[in-house]
């Protein structure tokens, strides 16, 4: 399947707005679901840090996943931004085709 869920954390909801508008407007992402503020405990240069974070649900497809990367580490605060794409086993046919045709690159 060439459709791709992208998990990307952020440390504020006006940023995370603002990364879901760009990837939108780009056609790198159809849609971008951001998720109420959580509270992520990690490790981080050897500390164990918490913060709160919005988590960011992003659908793409796999032939604008290396476009998508790109412009999520340009626009990230983060030295190192969470990035996971996930292909999905199954899914609605007609949302995926939705998703395929919002983030084809304009012609």
């Amino acid at each position: 399947m060439d459709v791709r869920l992208v998990f990307c954390t952020y440390p504020d909801l006006d940023g995370a707005q603002a990364l879901a508008h760009l990837l939108v407007e780009r056609r790198l992402a159809a849609c971008v679901n951001l998720l109420p503020p959580m509270r992520s405990v990690y490790r981080w240069q050897g500390q164990i840090e918490q913060a709160q974070e919005v988590q960011l649900l992003i659908k793409t497809c796999a032939d604008r996943l290396e476009a998508l990367t790109i412009a999520i580490q340009q626009e990230h605060p983060y030295e190192l931004p969470e990035i996971i794409a996930i292909s999905p086993s199954a899914g609605l046919p007609a949302y995926l085709e939705w998703i395929r045709v919002q983030t084809r690159e304009e012609t």
